[in-house]
């Protein structure tokens, strides 16, 4: 399939083409409504043989037609009736393989798009078990791997194929598809470095908060990977944000559900020996 340049569009429709890219191009430079911003931080376990992209792949994907720009020469012509919202992107599908999640703000709650796809999982347990696998006591696949679901790791043997059946260590992703609205207001998405230390409410009001601050989508992912890394995070950091709204998240109250808490026998124990010296 060929893709053909912006450049190459403009100058098979003409002169009337050429002006009507000028003019889309200029507005975008102003204020793009499509944020997309990607935050990484490498950490210590960060496997030094894992292979990068090669160049040909880097090539490959800069000359894809980038999602942000599929979105705005729809949001061009929106703009001009003061829309905020983003209508060009009517639907979103998340397709996931892994322990990465994706979590959606939906007026400040937060809303999962993906399922961790981890031994410690009944529904993925029941899955690899069926297969032939097994997790091991500390929720490690056939004690190698803390995923069930990946798209490499062909080099494990028994995990990917077992003899002419599938292997429990499948590549095939869950999908999720929403019909977004206007109370959406954007998208996280992290590894699994990330969701050690937030939960998805928590990613979500911590998100809020900075961008009402700011507006800045870069900026808001830099402090979401420091913060990670202000409470403790040993795992890979990647996040990134899609920002559907050319505004900042409004001022809202979410209500949250009560929590019952208690105190354990061990922990009431240690209470009284501390009051009482």
């Amino acid at each position: 399939m060929c893709v053909k340049e912006p450049e190459q569009v403009g100058e098979e429709m003409g002169n009337d083409g050429d002006n009507s890219n000028n003019n889309d191009k200029n507005d975008n430079d102003k204020q793009r409504p499509m944020q997309r911003e990607t935050r990484n931080s490498q950490i210590q376990n960060w496997d030094d043989q894992s292979p990068l992209l090669s160049s040909s792949h880097r090539n490959f994907l800069a000359n894809s037609l980038p999602l942000e720009s599929i979105c705005e020469d729809r949001v061009v012509a929106d703009r001009q009736s003061q829309l905020n919202f983003v209508p060009a992107l009517r639907s979103l599908l998340v397709a996931n393989a892994g322990d990465c999640r994706a979590v959606l703000s939906r007026y400040g709650r937060a809303t999962e798009m993906s399922n961790d796809h981890k031994p410690s999982c009944k529904k993925e347990r029941t899955r690899v078990e069926s297969l032939g696998g097994y997790v091991d006591e500390e929720f490690y696949l056939n004690s190698q791997l803390g995923v069930t679901r990946a798209l490499g790791n062909w080099h494990l043997k028994g995990m990917k194929e077992m003899g002419d059946k599938s292997g429990p260590l499948s590549a095939e992703p869950e999908l999720k598809l929403i019909t977004l609205t206007r109370e959406d207001e954007f998208l996280i998405i992290g590894s699994d470095g990330i969701w050690d230390v937030f939960s998805s409410q928590n990613a979500v009001d911590f998100a809020r908060r900075r961008l009402q601050e700011h507006n800045d989508v870069k900026l808001c992912c830099k402090q979401i990977v420091d913060e990670a890394l202000k409470r403790g995070a040993t795992d890979n950091l990647t996040v990134v944000m899609v920002s559907f709204h050319l505004e900042p998240p409004p001022h809202v109250v979410v209500e949250r559900p009560r929590v019952r808490r208690s105190i354990s026998a061990e922990g009431l124990h240690n209470l009284k020996c501390l009051l009482e010296g």
